[in-house]
């Protein structure tokens, strides 16, 4: 069996497309997220059918490092049960910010949506997302994360 550990540890998010996107070669169909814009209904998007990578047994490292557009993979793969997250909580940013410039140079940010997992799970405000195998980072060198990572798709069927 092909088997896959994909490490979001440190990874501070980028393009909310590119997580759909990365999702759904993961996913067989189904919700990937919910967005929630002030005054709109939800939105919910979805993976297209028959991810290339569906049936391929999988583990998602994360960190307090993993944020934004990297919570939402690692949110959809955990809640659609594709694979646990193993390692730290992660950041807690779901949500997209408009950015005003003022003219002393100061900024207003003005929260216009939120992201949420396929089960709603609230990721904003520095919530994050608990990993299902908690474990704290080796401070000798070694990578306690990634041979759990390891250790549990071994105990796979």
């Amino acid at each position: 069996a092909t088997i896959l550990i994909l490490d979001l540890r440190g990874n501070g998010g980028g393009l909310l497309q590119s997580a759909i996107d990365t999702a759904g070669l993961f996913l067989d169909g189904g919700v990937v997220m919910h967005e929630k814009r002030r005054g709109e209904n939800e939105r919910t998007f979805t993976a297209p059918a028959s991810g290339p990578l569906a049936d391929m047994k999988l583990v998602v490292l994360v960190n307090h490092g993993t944020a934004s557009a990297a919570e939402i993979l690692a949110g959809a793969l955990r809640d659609r049960g594709r694979g646990p997250l193993v390692g730290q909580q992660t950041y807690g940013k779901g949500s997209v910010q408009l950015v005003f410039t003022l003219s002393d140079n100061s900024s207003v940010h003005v929260t216009n949506a939120r992201w949420y997992t396929p089960d709603h799970t609230v990721i904003d405000g520095g919530v994050g997302l608990k990993p299902d195998i908690e474990l704290q980072p080796g401070t000798d060198g070694s990578d306690p994360e990634l041979a759990r990572a390891i250790t549990y798709l071994e105990s796979l069927p």
